[in-house]
């Protein structure tokens, strides 16, 4: 029964994410004058991460902390890392807003469609020039009033302990005078089947928007203090 279950599960997630990526990509290609075109194409993940979460009987999501966000405020955004899941998830938010990706991410059939259709910042992570073309590109978003998405750990961690934090998000969220809205994700490392593609598990997850942190009058040293107070309060969070 699993077996079948989970090639449904399977089968549906991949005709709702075609169907967003179509839905995004005619909106971003419609020949007429659209208010707010980028706003319009984003929120077609929203209601995307709603039907992925509600097709899967394995999963359960439960939300805190949505009063934490205005919406007439441009954040960088901060989250820990634990699963490819954390993609469906942080639409939760129902934010508007950019985030940086790996460009192997664009081999992933309509995933890969659904980031270049919305202009996310994608990263070689071995390429020290494209690094430095990500904060470029990212302080243009923020100074555009657009919120900016990092995984500050750099890549899923692979335990439950959450892995140190780089620098670059902190460097600029005080550089650009933008708060840090830490955003926890929990429960999701075995929401996707590592290894095969049978659900076995049922996951609850957590999602948990924390107040933001200000950086108004902090200075770029100041960074280390901004990244270690964010991650103290995302570990908390769990």
């Amino acid at each position: 029964m699993r077996f079948i279950i989970s090639i449904l599960i399977w089968i549906a997630g991949a005709v709702i994410t075609a169907a967003a990526f179509l839905s995004s990509l005619i909106i971003k290609k419609f020949p007429f004058p659209i208010a707010d075109r980028e706003k319009l194409v984003h929120s077609q993940c929203f209601w995307w991460s709603d039907a992925i979460i509600a097709l899967n009987p394995f999963w359960k999501i439960k939300i805190e902390g949505l009063e934490n966000i205005e919406a007439n405020r441009t954040y960088v955004m901060v989250a820990n890392h634990q699963s490819l899941a954390d993609i469906v998830i942080i639409y939760q938010t129902h934010m508007y807003f950019k985030w940086v990706a790996k460009k192997e991410l664009l081999k992933v059939p309509f995933i890969g469609g659904l980031l270049g259709v919305n202009d996310h910042i994608l990263v070689s992570r071995d390429e020290l020039s494209s690094i430095k073309e990500v904060y470029r590109k990212a302080e243009e978003r923020l100074k555009s009033g657009t919120s900016m998405l990092f995984f500050p750990e750099g890549t899923r961690s692979g335990t439950d302990e959450m892995g140190e934090f780089k620098n670059g998000a902190f460097k600029l969220a005080i550089k650009e005078a933008k708060p840090i809205l830490p955003i926890y994700i929990g429960g999701t490392r075995e929401a996707i089947p590592r290894g095969g593609f049978i659900f076995k598990t049922k996951v609850v997850g957590k999602l948990v928007i924390l107040p933001p942190i200000e950086t108004t009058g902090l200075k770029t040293a100041d960074f280390a203090q901004l990244r270690d107070l964010t991650r103290d309060k995302l570990i908390k969070a769990a």
